[in-house]
This record gives structure tokens, sequence and C-alpha cells, in this order.
């Protein structure tokens, strides 16, 4: 998958007028995947490039930063999902101020028409753009037509128990520590990455060691405590491709008087030595929340407990 910043490049690597998936696509969910889905057969049936148009950073970060909601997906992992899906180029256009006052006539005309050259559009059923978010899936359509002949695909919401799947939800989901629902609305694990830090070893000490990473700052996390989880080592270990069967805690350690949030995960079964490794936790079912415990004893029953429950529900998954 080719990758671009700015249109203009985007449409001189094309040796026909491209189409165009257009969305912010956090999270890479399955609505979004049926839209590019979409995308990717009808460009295959009339042969024609199949690219992506998304923004960084989200536009609403830079609308209003302090209601910016966390992202399900950082941009590198988004564009991954994206080349994952089959598209042949992404733009990750920058978002700035300048273009969310742009017109939604000026943003069709200037942007997709003359800079990208696009000859056909797909968007969900909820997309808008253009200044105060005016344009709609109905204005791109007709500005489209009007402007340049370019043709306008309307893919309907994806719907889970009759919702519509959206980021929003998601991030409901896993706040609510829900991981199953969020896995089905993605449709795949919720995921967090990280390289692998030195801690305080007090979980060596309890017989329970550790892959300790810190979560990146402004994803989205599950609620905090207790699960069972997957752990992929992504840099060079083929044995761990499919995911090692783990236990993690992701919270702030109470009992031990932590005050940043952790993720750490014991893999059931597995003794390597994983500082400086790139991981990913797969968070697959919740288990508890974290809580306090009144000696480092206890707290060590406790893992225990969690650790051959975890075991257990992993055997089926």
């Amino acid at each position: 998958m080719l990758r671009f910043e700015d249109l203009e490049s985007f449409r001189q690597s094309c040796e026909r007028s491209p189409y165009l998936a257009i969305g912010t696509f956090d999270g890479v969910h399955r609505g979004h995947a049926a839209v590019i889905r979409a995308l990717l057969a009808r460009a295959r049936a009339d042969g024609a490039p199949a690219g992506v148009l998304t923004f960084t950073p989200h536009p609403v970060a830079v609308l209003s930063p302090d209601a910016a909601p966390p992202l399900l997906t950082d941009y590198e992992r988004r564009a991954d999902l994206l080349g994952d899906l089959g598209v042949d180029a992404l733009v990750q256009l920058p978002f700035t101020k300048v273009l969310a006052n742009v017109r939604p006539s000026a943003f069709v005309q200037d942007h997709l028409c003359r800079r990208a050259g696009a000859r056909r559009v797909f968007v969900g059923a909820d997309f808008t753009f253009g200044a105060r978010a005016a344009g709609t899936p109905d204005t791109l359509a007709v500005l489209g037509r009007q402007c340049c002949g370019l043709e306008t695909t309307v893919i309907p919401l994806l719907r889970a128990q009759g919702v519509p799947i959206s980021s929003t939800r998601i991030r409901q989901a896993l706040r609510d520590g829900q991981p199953g629902l969020a896995r089905r609305l993605l449709g795949r694990p919720f995921a967090l990455a990280g390289v692998v830090v030195a801690g305080e070893r007090r979980g060596r000490a309890l017989g329970f060691p550790t892959a300790n990473v810190v979560p990146p700052p402004g994803l989205a996390l599950p609620a905090l405590g207790v699960y069972a989880v997957r752990c992929r080592i992504l840099d060079g270990d083929p044995g761990a491709a499919a995911g090692l069967p783990g236990v993690a805690n992701l919270g702030q350690r109470p009992t031990v008087a932590g005050e940043e949030v952790r993720l750490e995960t014991h893999l059931l079964g597995y003794d390597g030595d994983l500082y400086g490794r790139t991981v990913e936790v797969l968070f697959l079912r919740r288990l508890r929340g974290e809580r306090r415990f009144s000696n480092l004893e206890a707290l060590r029953r406790q893992i225990a407990r969690d650790a051959a429950r975890a075991a257990s529900l992993l055997r089926v998954e």
C-alpha cells in the first residue's frame, strides 16, 4: 500500500482516475470495513485505483481539544489495518483549522475533483464534511455531480443488535469492561501494544513474572481490572504469532501504592526474556475489577486464581 500526505502526490501515482473512501476510520471497525470492501469491489470491477482519504490528527482534536475522544488505534496501526484490507493507497491528510473551515462545495471542487481527480467516492451514511460539518452524503452527491461528474456511493450503517456500529459505541463497551462486545463491533479483539519496560519485579518475586507496558497516551483503555488475554510478540518471534495465553492487570496497582496506569501481563507457560521487545496484548475476557489487597500473600493467592481462570477460559477461546 502506498502512503501519501497530500492529494496531488496520490493523484500523480494513479494511472487512472481513482476511487476514494473518505472518513476518519478510527479503529477500522466492521462498519468501516464495509465501506472499504464496497470501494474495493467496485474499483476492481472497473479497473480503478482504490484509495482511502483520512485525516491526522482526529478532527475533534483540532476543533475541540478538550473533547477529543481517545483513539481506538494510533495512526500507524490504522494504516496497517487499512492496508490489510487491500487498498492500493492511503492519503493521511493533515487536518488543520484551515481545512476545517473549507466550505463543503470548495472541499468537493478543490480537494476531491481538482487535487485528487477522483471519479467515485464511498462514504458511510453518517459522513459529514466541510465547515461546521455542514456537508452530508446527499450534499456530497449533488456537489460532486455538479462539479466534475463525481459519483457518490453511500454505504448504510452496519448494525449490531439493532444499533449502528460506531467508534463511540466501542469506546463505551471498553469503559464498561465489555471486551467481548468491543470485539464483536471491531471484528477483532481490542489490543494495546508497546515496548516491555522494567518494573519493580514484584510479580517475579510472587511467582508470576510480568511483561510491563505503559499504555501509549491518547489511546482508549478498557476498564481497569484483570483480563484473560493473548499476547503477540511483534518483533521476530514466529512461535508467538498466534498469541500466547496470559492474564493481565490493567491498573494502578493499589496494593503496592502504584500511581501510573500499567498493563502487566503474565504469560502462561512462557519463561523467555521480553525486556525491550514490542508486544501486543489482546483483551478477551474481563475477570474482575482492580482492588487493593491487605498484603502481598493475599495478592499472590488471587493472582493464582486469576491465572487458573484465564487458562481455563483461553482453552476454549
